[in-house]
């Protein structure tokens, strides 16, 4: 299964065909915009005239989407089939009452110019009986466009996913043998002021070693992050299992990318040297950058 992106676009114009079959009587446009979101976030722009099939759109568009910030947008340009359609001359009675209202009250008021009046006149003709299912079949077409395009997306954003997945197991791994060295190095240095200090006092030597020996256990303990890398490694391998199962992982792989932090996070803390500092720096960089892809999957 596929792991889609939140963020996607589609568009697309259809005819509604009149009656007969022999005429357009309506074209419409469907655009769909998709933004990340926490939740299904949906918006619907729709014609007054198209008011009714907004129900059928939810319905429509929750089945095929779960999360997201989605803006459906629709409009049409309605015809007579043949020629435009020329306003009445009660129709254009009542226009002119409209425009000499309005003027009163706002002389500025630019008066109306034919082309709006013919627009308005094109607005008002009714729509064939069979435009809301026109439209709905459209829509289902655009959120298959979209789908598409959020499955392209998803696809780039898992293999940027699974690259930073390897490179950070191969700063585990680069991590992993420094912290023996550390203990190593330290407990020198607790044997070497051992020696100092027995050469300047007179000091029991069997109670000075054993106390350097316990210091050097204790500091080995403390900066011991085997624990914190066996737990991030696990945390890689359910973010890979999670990408190559697909479908609605993004609150999943969220809540993965926060642990993978607090281990990184850790690790920074327990750095016994600068070299393993760095991995715990690199490491953070590389997670903040998954975390910022990770909000766009759904």
């Amino acid at each position: 299964m596929a792991v889609y992106s939140m963020t996607g676009y589609a568009a697309l114009t259809g005819a509604v065909e009149a009656e007969s079959g022999t005429a357009a009587a309506a074209a419409l446009r469907v655009e769909v915009r998709a933004v990340n979101g926490r939740f299904l976030d949906l918006t619907l722009r729709l014609p007054d005239e198209l008011r009714a099939a907004e129900p059928a759109l939810r319905e429509s568009v929750s089945a095929r989407v779960r999360r997201g910030k989605l803006e459906v947008r629709v409009s049409f340009d309605a015809t007579d089939g043949t020629a435009v359609r020329v306003p009445s001359a009660a129709e254009l009675q009542r226009l002119a009452t409209a425009q000499e209202q309005v003027r009163a009250w706002l002389p500025q008021a630019t008066p109306l110019s034919v082309a709006e009046v013919l627009q308005w006149a094109q607005r008002g003709a009714s729509l064939p009986p069979n435009t809301a299912d026109a439209l709905l079949a459209l829509v289902r077409r655009a959120l298959d466009e979209l789908q598409a395009a959020r499955a392209r997306e998803g696809e780039r954003l898992a293999l940027m996913l699974h690259d930073r997945v390897h490179r950070l197991r191969t700063l585990a791994a680069q991590a992993e043998p420094l912290v023996p060295q550390a203990v190593a190095q330290q407990r020198e240095r607790y044997l070497q002021r051992l020696h100092e200090a027995l050469a300047d006092a007179r000091v029991d030597a069997a109670t000075m070693q054993e106390r350097a020996l316990a210091e050097a256990a204790a500091y080995a303990l403390r900066i011991d992050v085997a624990e914190e890398l066996t737990r991030l490694r696990s945390h890689l391998d359910e973010i890979e299992r999670l990408l190559h199962q697909g479908g609605e992982v993004g609150k999943r792989l969220d809540f993965l990318i926060q642990e993978l932090h607090r281990e990184a996070n850790t690790l920074g803390s327990k750095a016994a040297n600068l070299e393993l500092t760095r991995l715990s720096v690199d490491m953070k960089v590389l997670i903040e950058q998954m975390r910022e892809q990770v909000q766009n999957l759904e």
